[in-house]
């Protein structure tokens, strides 16, 4: 058999098939559910409370209302994906993204010390939106950006998807301060806002070296051989409409353009300032992008047609990305409607007491990366597991700090890799990129993680 002859499994249809595969597990895994109570108005999972019920296996009919039911429950991360659809079509309608990634291609190619620095400055950058405030679905926009600045720069789309999305991934497993995830973990663990920050600092600033030093080492590889590049083909063809030849030619970024530039520069810092100080969301969010857009589209210039129209053009050329979100929340939807996420939980976190500390805050980051794949959501996965792996902790002589931790990496690597999430589903179509290549790619730098995440959790446990 020829291999090179086989087609990769289209990405709509590996997760569709993860639906499939989450119905039939609801008629084989027994149901199981823990009872929730309210402490300080978030509902929480009551240790020791698991119990057996009614099973509710999923049929033929609820695997094809999936799709319609992730929709609706994804529906604020699918509108804020077409509003910045839109708004990134207007801001290139303006051509001030093809004019700020020629300057950079231009600076990237006459100065070495900037070609050092480009991928580690970004990374950083990133990293610290992952860290601070819980970098997530606010990375989809950036790809529109950074996989064409790769492809001219002489990289790969790879590279272009690796700068912002594992560079906040990385931030966001190491995160010292993230509200979303880190914030939620230790109100849940009875743990002061903050606490062992002086650690998880250090944990930061570990992973994000590793991720820069792995996104840098591939992309100048990549740079010398492009031919080795796991999307050469693909990137060939994205390549004809960049225009590479017209870089010689370039004179630099005029007034327009700059304005345009500055405009939407000032945009991601208010929605920054909103994010960290006013706790702005989704909704927030996709109003700074739908108002930057419109102040983009009057400043370059454009016509009410050409605003309206490249509006309407940017969230059409999202609508694949929209659909993958949806059938990566019916994956959830069906396991959560079949009633086994409980017993799957409660499984995996059982076996625990039997270990040692270390070993047992080990085995927390592991079971925490496995029930990652059915709960990608960080605050919602720190609202399930938290309050029975924080008292479970306590139970088998590892400190609650050292629980959250384990927390904080089991959500945070697989982030980056798992086909149940709706960012990283949504970002790779975007850059259309199939997942299963990317899982290629991604494979190393998550055993790299996994191993550095099981050494971090060892000092912990003589200092926490």
């Amino acid at each position: 058999m020829n291999l090179s002859k086989l087609k990769a499994p289209n990405t709509f249809l590996i997760i569709f098939s993860l639906v499939i595969v989450a119905a039939i597990s609801t008629w084989i895994v027994p149901a199981g559910e823990f009872e929730t109570t309210v402490k300080n108005g978030r509902e929480i999972v009551v240790s020791g409370s698991y119990h057996h019920v009614e099973p509710n296996p999923q049929g033929i009919f609820d695997v094809l209302t999936a799709p319609i039911k992730g929709f609706i429950d994804a529906a604020l991360i699918i509108g804020f994906v077409l509003i910045v659809g839109g708004a990134f079509g207007i801001f290139a309608k303006t051509e001030a993204v093809d004019a700020g990634i020629k300057a950079i291609a231009k600076a990237h190619s006459n100065s070495a010390l900037i070609r050092k620095l480009l991928i580690p400055i970004f990374m950083i950058i990133f990293s610290l939106g992952g860290s601070v405030f819980g970098m997530g679905e606010e990375v989809i926009p950036f790809i529109l950006i950074f996989v064409p600045m790769a492809l001219m720069l002489g990289y790969d789309s790879i590279t272009g998807v690796a700068i912002p999305f594992v560079g906040a991934g990385a931030g966001f497993a190491g995160a010292f301060i993230n509200p979303f995830t880190l914030g939620i973990a230790q109100g849940i663990a009875e743990l002061p806002p903050l606490s062992g920050i002086e650690y998880r600092i250090i944990v930061w600033i570990i992973l994000t070296a590793i991720a820069i030093y792995f996104v840098m080492k591939y992309a100048d590889r990549i740079k010398i051989k492009p031919e080795l590049s796991l999307t050469y083909k693909m990137d060939q063809r994205k390549r004809e409409n960049l225009h590479v030849s017209e870089l010689e030619n370039f004179k630099g970024i005029d007034s327009k353009h700059k304005w345009v530039l500055f405009i939407f520069l000032a945009g991601l810092i208010v929605l920054v300032f909103g994010v960290i100080v006013y706790g702005w969301y989704i909704a927030e969010i996709s109003a700074v992008f739908f108002a930057t857009g419109i102040v983009v589209g009057i400043v370059g210039r454009l016509t009410v047609n050409e605003i309206t129209d490249s509006f309407l053009q940017g969230a059409k050329d999202l609508m694949a990305t929209a659909i993958i979100i949806a059938l990566a929340r019916g994956i959830l939807i069906i396991a959560t409607e079949g009633k086994i996420i409980g017993t799957i939980l409660y499984g995996l976190s059982d076996p625990i007491e039997a270990l040692h500390p270390v070993i047992s805050s080990q085995a927390m980051f592991v079971i925490q990366s496995l029930i990652n794949l059915f709960v990608p959501s960080g605050s919602g996965q720190a609202a399930l597991t938290m309050p029975i792996m924080a008292p479970l902790g306590d139970l088998v002589g590892v400190s609650r700090q050292t629980a959250v931790l384990a927390f904080q990496f089991g959500d945070g690597f697989t982030n980056m890799i798992i086909p149940t999430s709706a960012i990283t589903m949504g970002v790779l179509t975007l850059a259309d990129i199939p997942w299963n290549i990317w899982a290629r790619w991604m494979i190393k730098l998550q055993v790299i993680f996994i191993i550095v995440g099981l050494i971090l959790l060892i000092p912990p446990y003589f200092f926490w």
